[in-house]
């Protein structure tokens, strides 16, 4: 899975490394089959050093090739070992349609291989709540895994639904059969597919006070849940971006505009065709970056000055309106120029 997109609002007791985190040389430790197309990393330092710590939702990036121009291939991941230990593990689905990322990870990738790794960073947090409902997609049980790990150590009620296309695809349920009571298994092609409007509601009614809801999965499942459940309790991280819809009361942001690098620094053109990333890098500017979708947060920049126009899928609606930071491998401007905190 790519790790996406998270509507979030702000955690607490997150851990995080800055926006990227620095990058390390961690080598392959492990190798393991969790599901039909789903490889486990496991990754540990060669020297035996601890690793930084991290928090369920915390997310990695792998450097897949040692490029680091627009043509890397850098890709996002939510870490999915247990916290505290000296190794990472991610889960990659092998996408059909890769562009070289799960590709490289399962036909490249090999036990004592050494690999750049940046991060963690924290995008998708796990609130304080009473109780919880978790709801995942197929590889979308890797952020969740930790979350309910860390639930059940704290004692809080919690269920989760979990949907794939056969039992056989579905990864860790071996961490899950502990709690038959709890999980509830969807395997469509068994004849076991999950209805949302019915099993959500249902789930909540069982659990006691304000249940946060965590989601992660396809588009059409969080769209589902979302029209199920509240915002101000609705936790989502997403596969791919949101689509942008124009606002007709928003003025244009398809044209040229400057950015400023730093209060009193250099003023350089961004053309219209052009992304504001590629600005940045030409500039020689260490701008972090991965999926240039505006779904994993790794190129996160201050804005000094001037309104950006946010085409990210990782910040809240009160958070692109706070206009303090922008993501720009997406962003553009609303106003002729950006002053960027670079």
């Amino acid at each position: 899975m790519t790790a996406a997109v998270t509507d979030r609002l702000p955690t607490t007791g997150s851990t995080s490394a800055g926006p990227a985190g620095d990058p390390t040389r961690l080598r392959v430790r492990a190798l393991r089959w969790e599901a039909d197309d789903v490889l486990a990393v496991t990754l540990d330092h060669p020297g035996g050093s601890p690793l930084p710590p991290w928090r369920p939702g915390a997310h990695v990036d792998l450097h897949l090739d040692d490029r680091s121009d627009a043509d890397a291939v850098v890709r996002s991941y939510s870490l999915c070992g247990r916290p505290g230990l000296a190794e990472w593990t991610v889960a990659v689905r092998l996408d059909p349609a890769s562009r070289g990322g799960s590709r490289h990870v399962h036909e490249r990738l090999r036990v004592g291989q050494s690999i750049t790794v940046t991060g963690p960073r924290q995008l998708f947090g796990l609130d304080p709540a009473p109780a919880y409902l978790f709801v995942a997609g197929g590889i979308g049980i890797t952020p969740l895994l930790p979350m309910i790990e860390e639930v059940v150590a704290a004692g809080r009620p919690w269920r989760l639904l979990y949907a794939g296309r056969s039992l056989a695809a579905m990864p860790f349920r071996d961490r899950l059969a502990g709690h038959p009571d709890r999980v509830q298994v969807f395997p469509a092609q068994e004849g076991a597919r999950l209805d949302l409007t019915a099993a959500v509601p249902a789930a909540l009614a069982g659990l006691a006070g304000e249940a946060l809801v965590y989601c992660c999965g396809p588009e059409r499942m969080l769209t589902d849940v979302a029209a199920l459940v509240p915002p101000d309790r609705l936790r989502c991280e997403r596969f791919r971006p949101r689509p942008v819809v124009p606002d007709a009361d928003t003025p244009d942001a398809t044209g040229d505009f400057e950015v400023e690098l730093g209060e009193g620094g250099p003023v350089l053109p961004v053309p219209a065709a052009t992304p504001l990333l590629d600005v940045l890098l030409a500039a020689g500017r260490d701008v972090p970056w991965s999926c240039r979708e505006g779904t994993c947060g790794s190129c996160e920049t201050g804005v000094l000055a001037g309104v950006p126009e946010h085409r990210d899928s990782v910040l809240t609606p009160a958070e692109q309106a706070a206009g303090d930071v922008l993501f720009p491998c997406v962003s553009r401007a609303l106003t002729p120029r950006l002053t960027l905190d670079l």
